[in-house]
């Protein structure tokens, strides 16, 4: 079952890439047009031009009530035939969103992305679940520290906008947070492809995953049809090769069995990680200034939590052992009052090594 997952999610990943890279070169000959949706409320959306189709003339703005009970029947046919597979892009109003001014160590910048959003629910009212979420380009702060501002607004509110957008047939859509502060540089917090450009309102990269199923499968009944032609003398085949199979067996040495189950055992113990190499390992990667509280071996999984005065770079210096990869951070790192560091909690995959460097 794990196998037919992997096969299914790797095909599908292929799939969307080559998707994507058609998509890319259909928007490219179509030149699709871009409209601008200015959010202050769901009863004040402002519709404009950013690039009209060549050779057509630039509309003049309109404006959409959402919550009216038709919003579509409020748009003039000219706009509705632009909104038709073009590039919706809406910007909402910082009265609209979440705006949050963060700050982190600045040895934390490569890992931004996992930190707030194993955070979120503490920097925003809602769970990741119900919230949509960016935030700005870090600049450099004070005390060798960065400095950056979240965008967050919860899912619910999008949903009006984005079954507006499918409604008239947009084919991509982008949600931009505006922050004042930032001099009107907007914070992506969504985006999405609605419908493709060259399969209507189907996913692109669906039809071609279910069209190379379709040519395995008749690939897959081919090959069964050859096999059953074939059958009389693959039979015949396969009687010698169990004759001969069966006269190996009966002259191979007894203790060619022991050989193989300590070779078994050889191979276990090779690629087995054992705990007091992992912890001596640790003990030697681990700056002075570290505590490790908890310690926790699992097959090939790692997991400790303790006390550091500067949690990231940890990921950094248990990354560069070959004894662990795929270090993470699997709770949030925190700093309590009356403690001299951070309390981290990282998870490492231990890998089959068992050289003398650490």
């Amino acid at each position: 079952m794990k196998l037919t997952e992997a096969i299914e999610r790797g095909l599908t990943d292929w799939t969307a890439s080559v998707a994507t890279a058609i998509e890319a070169g259909a928007d490219r000959q179509l030149r699709r047009s871009r409209v601008c949706i200015r959010y202050h409320g769901p009863g004040d959306l402002v519709l404009t031009v950013q690039a009209a189709p060549k050779g057509k003339p630039t509309l003049p703005p309109a404006t959409v009530d959402l919550s009216a009970t038709d919003a579509r029947g409020q748009i003039p046919a000219e706009w509705l035939r632009l909104l038709r597979g073009c590039a919706l892009e809406i910007r909402m109003a910082a009265a609209t969103v979440l705006l949050r001014p963060l700050d982190f160590p600045k040895q934390a910048e490569p890992f931004l992305d996992g930190m707030i959003r194993a955070q979120i629910g503490r920097f925003t009212p809602w769970t990741l679940d119900q919230a949509l979420y960016g935030f700005s380009a870090p600049q450099p702060a004070a005390g060798d520290r960065i400095s950056l501002t979240l965008a967050a607004t919860p899912r619910a509110m999008l949903q009006p906008l984005l079954a507006f957008a499918d409604t008239v047939g947009a084919a991509k859509i982008v949600v931009l947070a505006e922050d004042d502060s930032l001099g009107g540089a907007p914070i992506q917090i969504f985006k999405a492809a609605l419908r493709s450009a060259l399969a209507g309102g189907r996913d692109l990269g669906r039809v071609l995953k279910l069209g190379w199923i379709s040519l395995a499968a008749t690939a897959a009944v081919l090959m069964v049809a050859a096999t059953l032609i074939g059958g009389y003398l693959d039979g015949e085949i396969e009687d010698v090769q169990a004759q001969v199979t069966r006269l190996r067996a009966a002259l191979r040495p007894a203790i060619s069995g022991a050989s193989a189950a300590d070779g078994l055992l050889a191979r276990r113990k090779q690629t087995s990680p054992a705990s007091v190499i992992v912890l001596d390992t640790l003990s030697k990667i681990l700056p002075d200034g570290t505590y490790v509280t908890e310690l926790h071996v699992e097959n090939d999984r790692l997991q400790i939590s303790g006390l550091t005065q500067d949690a990231p770079a940890l990921i950094r210096l248990i990354e560069q052992s070959p004894q662990f990869s795929r270090a993470t951070f699997f709770a949030p790192t925190t700093r309590s009052p009356g403690e001299a560091g951070e309390r981290f909690h990282i998870e490492a995959r231990i890998n089959a090594y068992f050289g003398d460097r650490a």
